[in-house]
């Protein structure tokens, strides 16, 4: 594990939950079989346009364009079919039914398998846990028991009450809130480079979880500790 600088002891975690505790690719072998020979790419522009799509809303005309997470993955899945199905530009009824296969299994998307170990080890030592969220309450909900963690965090926080997703400050900063803790004594772990380069900046201990070995954000800042799974959330507290 990569870590800089001296910092204070944590007591809070909180986590992204989309492509951090909940593998967002998983929707591909899905994809595959609906869309044989493009799952993969489907997948890849699905969540590209999704996170595309929060930035948008949320910088343009001061969030008066922000719909709920639910509603932008939707807009990004038929962006991503009319873009590998050309034909769906015309005719998107006849994808509808697919559409609506993939929408219901993002609601139930794989779990990291050590998801559950980490979250437990981390309660041992005392330490209150959370997730920290695009995804609106519902969404957060279905997820948490899909995966089996139910019990295992002490906050699970939507960005939806203030309609602006991150990596806008008053989204971080509901972390702050839920916990009574300051962002000094809260660890934000992300595996996406952009979330915890925006944690970063808004004052959180980070750690990035570089699961696909890839070089971080080249906008000048570092998060606190780059790992390769969630597992390396622990040594915050060695």
């Amino acid at each position: 594990m990569e870590y800089s600088g001296a910092m204070e002891k944590p007591r809070a975690v909180l986590f992204d939950a989309y492509g951090t505790l909940f593998d967002v690719y998983s929707v591909g072998l899905l994809a595959e079989q609906l869309f044989p020979g493009q799952g993969a790419r489907l997948a890849v522009v699905w969540r590209d346009k999704q996170i595309e799509y929060t930035r948008l809303v949320t910088t343009s005309n001061h969030g008066a364009h922000y719909r709920p997470f639910w509603a932008i993955t939707q807009s990004a899945l038929a962006y991503a079919i009319k873009l590998i199905e050309p034909a769906a530009r015309q005719d998107w009824a006849a994808y509808e039914q697919r559409a609506a296969q993939l929408m219901n299994q993002y609601r139930h998307l794989s779990a990291f398998p050590e998801n559950r170990a980490v979250l437990q080890a981390l309660r041992d030592r005392g330490i209150a846990t959370g997730v920290l969220s695009n995804g609106e309450p519902e969404m957060l909900g279905i997820a948490v028991r899909s995966a089996g963690l139910d019990g295992l965090l002490d906050h699970v926080i939507s960005v939806d009450p203030i309609r602006l997703y991150k990596t806008h400050p008053d989204a971080y900063a509901l972390g702050e809130q839920a916990t009574g803790l300051p962002r000094s004594q809260i660890v934000f772990v992300s595996s996406n480079a952009w979330d915890a380069l925006g944690a970063t900046w808004f004052g959180y201990p980070t750690l990035w979880v570089n699961r696909q070995n890839l070089p971080f954000e080249e906008l000048g800042t570092q998060p606190t500790r780059t790992g390769h799974n969630l597992r390396d959330v622990l040594a915050f507290f060695d």
